[in-house]
């Protein structure tokens, strides 16, 4: 996860599918959450993390306690 974190501070777009929020926290410059094989909510991550907009990405981000804690994407 190292070397896909240095592609994306260096500016490289990817799409990256993941259930490690920290890891998609700190690379993302938007999050695309899915429910059923549809987006059901999109965001930036800061947005996504403390307001997540639909009940169930609300419900998923419950799952992770340290949520809050979670490095958050350096500046660009």
């Amino acid at each position: 996860m190292e070397v896909i974190l240095d592609l994306a501070q260096g500016g490289m777009t990817m799409l990256i599918v993941t259930h490690e929020m920290a890891f998609a926290r700190a690379v993302a410059d938007r999050i695309l959450f899915m429910d059923r094989g549809r987006i059901a909510e999109q965001n930036d991550p800061e947005t996504f993390f403390s307001a997540p907009q639909t009940a169930r990405a609300q419900q998923f981000l419950e799952r992770f306690s340290y949520v809050e804690n979670m490095p958050k994407r350096k500046a660009s």
